[in-house]
């Protein structure tokens, strides 16, 4: 691994999915809890407003879509107002009760089903995604980038934010070379570090001087 990889790991590393307090595992609750993060990233508004929202409605007892069905809708518009994620807090609370339904009537609360459902095909997959409210390609790329890390056949997910942080620095943005940089286990960490460089320049420039 060149150092320039190196210092991205271990200084920008860490996925949205862990810093939003989710240890993601392929089991139930894990992958709704990411379905919900990446519902809150997907809004125009910063990334840390989103995951202190996620923090809120899991503390607040959504973290399942058993638990997000049993918040009321005020329920969920305080605990996203915790986290100040005021702009879209009502609208969110509607949605987010939506998709609880969805994830429990269509998959029987187990997004691993959806896995099943897509026979393990990224495209696929991306389309039943976008069955649920407020999840368009944003949401999808958000999920399926932090998802491979647990669903090896995602692997390797590049999108186009991840694309533009590889530039920024010089890293190859052709899918399996960027992939080549990392062990497998490392690529979701590579792929959150890059989507910061994307977005902070700053970031960028420290990052190249290494």
């Amino acid at each position: 691994m060149d150092a320039v990889v190196k210092k991205l790991l271990n200084e920008s590393g860490e996925t949205f999915a862990s810093e939003a307090g989710i240890t993601l595992k392929d089991q139930p609750a894990a992958l709704f809890k990411l379905l919900v993060l990446a519902n809150l990233l997907s809004a125009r508004i910063s990334s840390d407003i989103a995951m202190a929202a996620a923090r809120e409605l899991f503390d607040a007892g959504g973290g399942t879509p058993r638990g997000m069905r049993k918040l009321t809708w005020q329920e969920r518009v305080d605990a996203l107002g915790r986290g100040h994620y005021v702009r879209y807090d009502e609208s969110t609370a509607s949605r987010l009760g939506d998709v609880a339904d969805l994830v429990q009537d269509k998959y029987k609360g187990d997004l691993r089903r959806l896995a099943v459902e897509a026979g393990r095909d990224p495209e696929k997959a991306a389309e039943l995604l976008q069955e649920f409210p407020g999840i368009g390609p944003t949401g999808v790329d958000i999920f399926c980038r932090e998802a491979q890390a647990i669903w090896p056949w995602l692997r390797p997910y590049v999108d186009g934010q991840v694309r533009k942080g590889a530039e920024r620095i010089g890293l190859p943005s052709d899918a399996d070379r960027l992939a080549s940089q990392v062990p497998d286990k490392d690529l979701a960490r590579l792929s959150a570090a890059l989507v910061r460089v994307a977005r902070d320049k700053k970031l960028a420039d420290a990052v190249k001087a290494a």
